[in-house]
């Protein structure tokens, strides 16, 4: 199998890696998390002028018909910065939910206003007691006259104290366990009922939780009672985009790291040449580089139209990745003392 990129995803990695090297320094980064948004408007319409909103959508839909490859090309140079706009939320889990879940018409409708950075997404999954069940949902939606009415709350949304509007997974039908019977809503971030407390994660990235009190949405995306599937593909297609971060924050942290033990001496001497310490850089090399073999396999695979084979790659690159990223982030930190 041919593992080289082609000339377009050359450029496409190296227009990427120009942008990561000109703004997130680590002294950027963290003016820029710091601020009360956490990330530059700027930079996002340079991310629209450059593409790479649109890139994964569909010429269809407004968007340039990329595959999950160039995704992972995007966001494995993004990690080498930490890049803090709200792409993920956005493209990937928002964009991804109306591309395996939406109508056309409703791709042809949002996704070029995503792809022209004008419209902001966030999916909003997860609940307090759901943990890794999709199909753990409590928050209600019932017909009322020819809309639906939602009620229940949503935990650690990205992208959502941001957001212009979520894509809600709501029972329309069966129990609180069921795979059956969930529905995925388009709802509007400013319409009644809908509140957000907002706060910054571990990384400095924003989350929210979304209570949903009465909430009219504004329509169903795809079908009542079939969102379960397109949930699925969404969050596996995002484990793929947020393994190929993590490879590139690795790759980072392994670039310092040598960088340090090259100019740190002890004794007279970089430590750099101690034996030992070469050994624990070759560890982090190789921990990088199957974690990096992991993520190209999730991204080749992610897009099989068999759900179990598409589990295997997003489960299995899930364990590499933390394996890795744990073993070299431990070892960059014992490393620099």
């Amino acid at each position: 199998m041919d593992f080289e990129l082609s000339e377009d995803q050359v450029l496409l990695q190296e227009s990427v890696k120009r942008f990561v090297q000109n703004n997130y320094s680590h002294e950027q980064r963290r003016k820029l998390v710091d601020t009360e948004q956490g990330y530059s408007d700027a930079n996002w319409s340079q991310f629209a002028e450059l593409g790479w909103l649109g890139m994964p959508f569909s010429e269809e839909a407004g968007g340039y018909g990329g595959t999950p490859v160039e995704t992972m090309i995007v966001l494995e140079e993004f990690g080498k910065g930490l890049v803090a706009e709200p792409y993920v939320s956005t493209v990937v889990l928002g964009g991804g939910a109306l591309v395996h879940g939406g109508t056309t018409a409703q791709q042809q409708e949002l996704l070029p206003q995503v792809a022209e950075g004008n419209l902001k997404l966030a999916l909003a999954f997860a609940e307090r007691q759901s943990r890794y069940n999709l199909a753990d949902v409590e928050t209600k939606a019932e017909k009322s006259g020819g809309d639906y009415v939602l009620n229940g709350a949503k935990s650690v949304v990205f992208g959502a104290p941001t957001a212009d509007k979520f894509i809600v997974s709501a029972r329309t039908a069966g129990g609180s366990r069921d795979t059956n019977g969930i529905t995925l809503f388009l709802v509007d971030a400013g319409a009644d009922g809908v509140s957000v407390r907002g706060y910054p994660t571990v990384d400095g990235m924003r989350a929210g939780e979304v209570t949903l009190k009465g909430v009219k949405a504004a329509a169903v995306v795809g079908e009542v009672d079939a969102g379960y599937e397109a949930l699925d593909a969404t969050i596996d297609y995002a484990i793929a985009a947020t393994a190929a971060e993590a490879v590139g924050a690795m790759s980072t942290l392994n670039d310092m790291t040598l960088d340090y033990i090259k100019t740190r001496e002890q004794f007279g001497q970089p430590i750099g040449k101690f034996q030992v310490l070469q050994h624990r850089m070759v560890d982090m090399f190789i921990a990088h580089e199957e974690a990096k073999s992991m993520a190209m396999m999730a991204a080749m695979r992610i897009a099989d139209p068999d759900a179990t084979e598409r589990r295997k790659a997003a489960s299995s690159t899930k364990v590499q990745i933390a394996k890795s990223a744990r073993f070299v982030g431990q070892q960059a930190i014992q490393l620099h003392g």
